[in-house]
């Protein structure tokens, strides 16, 4: 980690003398909390920042563009982070369209614009070893073509789209090639029209997207029929060579084969699963695919889910941010880690008739008093080297982190607003965060 330390702070070790009440900043430090260093990229603000745990700033990247949404710190200290571009076709929540990655003095060293009339990057992005980077993508369907795949025309609004993920190799400082590309296209059923090819039983294939499954008046343009998944994380892990899928409004997350070719990825069959592109795991709302009810759903709208890294406690398991939006037992959010259950080759075990185990998370967090502790949208959670989650409530821009009986050890909010830092005393007005990442004092960036 480059220890490079500016005099400016974005006022959060304060000084007992002060007169003004606290209202944003550092509100808690204590002994237990793990030491790094903490990346912060407000979702209205063209600045990224890298804090200390009083608060410091380390380094400051400055864009000509708000966030679209996600930032990366990478190794060698550069920033990788998706960029906002003006777009009046793509216009819903996580909007962005533009990649770019800044070296440590904010200099564009790469930038790349993935957006179209028909395709738009939106949300999440992700590094991968080899250099290349995974982006979610929106993808515009005519309407002549959802209806010719079975879908409700009584759910179709103004527009459809749907998702794709694209990996990306960087060329020079300006372009990418298009190497690798899932498309939710490809991996569809439905029940509703039975001249269609595709029509089938949704609850005999659980590895398929139904296209007719909705959660009426879901947030998003056209009351969620329009931008119909709104898929929002995306991550990789190499040792599976597998990429996990958080679908928003299916409260789902999925786990796809990324082994395949392109070719094999439209396919139901190759890759080292066999099955092409198709699901390989699918957790968190078992009405999606006609295997429970209500009763049985455990994700609500979330965000952000992630293998955790290799060499932390509970390694290789998949946490996620679960909001909390909708949620019959009342409005809060928590964080789950779940294990997936597989077999002795590491191969997902088949649930048979069932809906996929596991029936409860291994390990879950809600506030003391759990209504104090929610964010409707955005938001993230990452497990740390000792055990403890930082937690973003992105809504509201908290950060904070637990240790692994939920005590606070760390307590920040995000004075940067729509216009920058706001004055000690003074309200953010729209801090939101789509999620921050704490890295450890020995990550080589």
């Amino acid at each position: 980690m480059k220890k490079i330390f500016f005099a400016l702070s974005l006022l959060l070790c304060f000084s007992n003398t002060s007169n003004a009440q606290q209202t944003v900043g550092l509100f808690l430090n204590d002994q237990n909390a793990f030491n790094g260093y903490t990346l912060v990229s407000p979702d209205y603000y063209t600045s990224t920042y890298l804090i200390d745990n009083c608060g410091n700033v380390v380094n400051e990247w400055a864009s000509s563009l708000t966030p679209g949404l996600t930032s990366i710190l990478l190794e060698n200290g550069n920033l990788l982070r998706a960029a906002r571009t003006n777009t009046s076709t793509f216009g819903a929540g996580g909007t962005g369209g533009k990649i770019e990655i800044l070296d440590w003095n904010s200099t564009v060293v790469w930038e790349y614009e993935y957006s179209s009339s028909d395709f738009h990057q939106h949300h999440d992005v992700q590094y991968m070893p080899n250099g290349n980077i995974l982006i979610l993508a929106w993808e515009k369907i005519n309407l002549s073509d959802v209806l010719a795949e079975g879908r409700n025309p009584n759910t179709i609004a103004n527009e459809f789209w749907s998702e794709k993920i694209v990996e990306l190799q960087p060329i020079g400082a300006d372009s990418a090639s298009v190497v690798w590309e899932w498309r939710v296209w490809d991996h569809l059923i439905q029940d509703f029209d039975s001249a269609k090819n595709n029509y089938g039983v949704v609850s005999d294939h659980p590895e398929l997207l139904d296209l007719n499954f909705v959660i009426p008046g879901a947030p998003g343009p056209g009351s969620g029929l329009t931008d119909w998944l709104h898929c929002n994380s995306i991550d990789y892990n190499e040792d599976l060579d597998q990429i996990l899928i958080s679908c928003h409004n299916f409260s789902e997350l999925w786990v796809i084969d990324h082994s395949t070719t392109t070719a094999e990825a439209a396919s139901h069959s190759g890759g080292n699963s066999g099955k092409g592109g198709d699901i390989l795991y699918r957790w968190g709302n078992p009405q999606a695919y006609d295997r429970g009810t209500a009763n049985d759903q455990i994700l609500y709208l979330q965000h952000d889910a992630r293998w955790i890294d290799k060499g932390l406690p509970d390694e290789d398991k998949i946490m996620i941010y679960n909001n909390g939006l909708g949620r019959p037992a009342g409005a809060f959010s928590s964080i789950e880690v779940i294990e997936c259950p597989v077999d002795s080759q590491g191969n997902y075990l088949n649930p048979g008739l069932n809906a996929y185990a596991p029936a409860q998370a291994y390990w879950n967090y809600t506030a003391p008093n759990p209504t104090d502790f929610y964010s409707p949208n955005v938001s993230g959670s990452q497990r740390l080297a000792n055990g403890n989650t930082l937690i973003t409530e992105g809504a509201s821009g908290h950060i904070f982190e637990v240790d692994s009986a939920g005590t606070l050890v760390w307590d920040y909010i995000n004075p940067v607003s729509t216009t920058g830092p706001v004055q000690q005393g003074g309200i953010p007005v729209i801090n939101e965060l789509f999620k921050a990442t704490r890295y450890a004092p020995d990550y080589a960036g």
